[in-house]
């Protein structure tokens, strides 16, 4: 292997190539009429840099920095087209990316670049398809190949691919390959390629990891990086609202009720949490779906089909899963958590506000992260509104309002005038305001507050919010749970019922198999085990204690022991209120 160096010239900045189209780049006219056709006219800070560089020395090794959704692909894909040896059949070049639905993103892209050119052929290779249709595809001579790394290494060990010949090696969205865990295979899938082959690195960052590949791989590179603080969108409004972890569902929905015609999609940190939120929203009625690293291809691009048909009105998404999604015409981008890498908030954002129209990013926040709004605004040169979740009142003011406006606008059908007359009869006996009261009525049914919520589900900054008290919380333990067929909001009421304290008082429940644990505000704490003394439940002693209190062995009596039959556990739940006597 050649010495690499360490030195990396680099080219910061939009200034030096300031281009107004395309032929001044030194595409072949070809190329330039394909673009011409398909509308490409400007090109953009990343691609005026880029392709000249790549242009005149695509043996060149080349770093690319710029955010999502700044034209990396055609950054590279222009060159790479210009450097193909149509007269060689062999596959010439190579390109990773992180997700399938970046790697489909590409080849589309690149197959569009060479709609003039029949002769050469794209393939694009992942995991989650039949790996036999894409063996059968790669035996036909294909000069570019776009691929996820695992797939990419199933094919090559299967001997279906060879790397020998490929000249040119794009890594796409580097940075999520490593944090998505590809780095193993990344450096085995480059131990089959040439010496000579040269390596364009695209990514949105340069965590030390990428470093290390530049320095164990890469010769002098060329670096163009485009800042940053030139990528965020001026379109978007960045807005955060602070509330308690265990409510950010709760005001989401409220959004979500307050404006029916947003459209957007909402980020989570993990996979779990984005099915678990996306199974609870939807449970609700809510027209969401979850996309993540967990679901098959098929599941993928039925719920990305599903989307882009605006037959859901958000995405629940990964900040992997989201990598290669291009969805115009989005009102909003939610934050359910805040990304732990500051430059994912740009990508995140960058996703609404397309096209020349403006955008919202909403944050939810709890009362101890105010230092990482700070943190964004200072980075990412943008300022953030604080707003509030909206309130009860609100949502019934907004929904009767909607209601009266469609009411309103409704344009009267030729067969309500003989139903009208059926059913006049029926409402004889109502007054014009009786009717509308029902109807108003019947509409407020309709906002969906969980039993039990709080009407105002804001907090302020700092680590208590305003409804707690700064005597602190007390802890407690209750010998019921789910096993009993409860849900937080049943036990909450019962406690709040029995114990006399209301329900605003109550946080950080804990509902286990067989107990719960819950916190008290320790001002409306006046010893709450003794409410609870001579409760029964089906013959059953109800037993609440200080958390700090006693020991494991005495948590769960022996009464508790799982001797109740089947039925009874299954109408707990139901009959749990209602079943409280005092023992004589």
């Amino acid at each position: 292997m050649h010495r690499r160096s360490l030195h990396t010239p680099k080219l910061k900045g939009s200034k030096k190539y300031r281009v107004n189209n395309f032929s001044a780049l030194g595409l072949s006219k070809p190329t330039l009429d394909v673009l011409k056709t398909i509308g490409f006219e400007t090109p953009t800070p990343i691609q005026e840099q880029a392709i000249p560089i790549l242009m005149n020395d695509g043996s060149t090794d080349f770093i690319g920095i710029a955010q999502t959704g700044t034209g990396k692909t055609a950054a590279f894909g222009l060159p790479l087209i210009e450097m193909i040896d149509m007269g060689n059949q062999n596959t010439q070049a190579l390109i990773m990316a992180p997700t399938r639905e970046l790697g489909q993103q590409t080849a589309q892209q690149l197959v569009n670049f060479t709609q003039n050119n029949k002769k050469l052929n794209v393939e694009v290779v992942y995991g989650g398809a039949a790996i036999t249709n894409q063996i059968k595809a790669l035996k036909r001579t294909t000069q570019i190949v776009v691929a996820t790394p695992g797939r990419l290494l199933d094919l090559i060990k299967r001997k279906a691919i060879d790397l020998q010949h490929v000249k040119y090696v794009v890594l796409d969205e580097a940075d999520e390959m490593l944090n998505m865990g590809f780095k193993d295979d990344i450096d085995e899938i480059l131990s089959y390629t040439r010496e000579d082959r040269s390596i364009w690195l695209f990514t949105a960052t340069m965590p030390p990891d990428i470093r290390k590949i530049v320095h164990k791989y890469m010769d002098a590179p060329k670096e163009v990086s485009i800042n940053t603080s030139e990528k965020i969108n001026k379109d978007i409004v960045h807005k955060y609202v602070i509330t308690k972890t265990a409510h950010k569902i709760s005001a989401i929905r409220r959004f979500l009720d307050i404006q029916p015609d947003m459209r957007g999609i909402m980020f989570c940190r993990t996979r779990r949490e984005t099915q678990k939120i996306a199974d609870e929203l939807g449970n609700l009625g809510y027209g969401v779906e979850a996309l993540h690293g967990d679901l098959s291809q098929a599941q993928r691009d039925s719920v990305m089909k599903r989307f882009k048909n605006r037959a859901m009105q958000l995405l629940i998404a990964t900040d992997v899963a989201a990598r290669g999604i291009d969805v115009n015409d989005l009102t909003h981008v939610f934050h359910h958590t805040l990304p732990d890498q500051i430059e994912y908030y740009t990508h995140r954002s960058g996703r609404t506000a397309r096209a020349g129209k403006t955008g919202i990013s909403l944050a939810f926040i709890n009362p101890r992260e105010g230092k990482r709004i700070t943190e964004l605004e200072k980075k990412n040169k943008i300022k953030f509104e604080h707003i509030e979740v909206p309130s009860v009142d609100e949502l019934r003011s907004s929904r009767i309002n909607s209601w009266a406006n469609l009411i309103i606008n409704t344009k009267v059908d030729d067969q309500a005038e003989e139903i009208l007359h059926i059913l006049q009869e029926q409402f004889a006996h109502l007054s014009k305001e009786d009717i509308l009261k029902r109807l108003i009525t019947s509409q407020l049914d309709h906002i969906m507050v969980s039993s039990g919520e709080e009407a105002n589900l804001n907090e302020t900054h700092g680590d208590s919010g305003s409804k707690r008290s700064k005597g602190g919380t007390h802890r407690y333990f209750i010998n019921v749970g789910i096993i009993d067929g409860l849900t937080k909001s049943d036990l909450i009421h019962f406690i709040s019922d029995i114990s006399g304290v209301k329900r605003k008082y109550f946080s950080e429940l804990s509902l286990q198999k067989n107990c719960a644990f819950f916190n008290v505000d320790a001002t409306e704490d006046k010893d709450l085990s003794k409410s609870f003394k001579g409760i029964d439940i089906e013959g059953r002693s109800i037993r609440v204690n200080r958390d700090d209190e006693g020991n494991k062995r005495d948590r769960r009596p022996s009464s508790y022991s799982g001797k109740r039959n089947k039925s009874k556990r299954k109408g707990a739940k139901k009959d749990f209120p209602g079943k409280r006597k005092k023992r004589r």
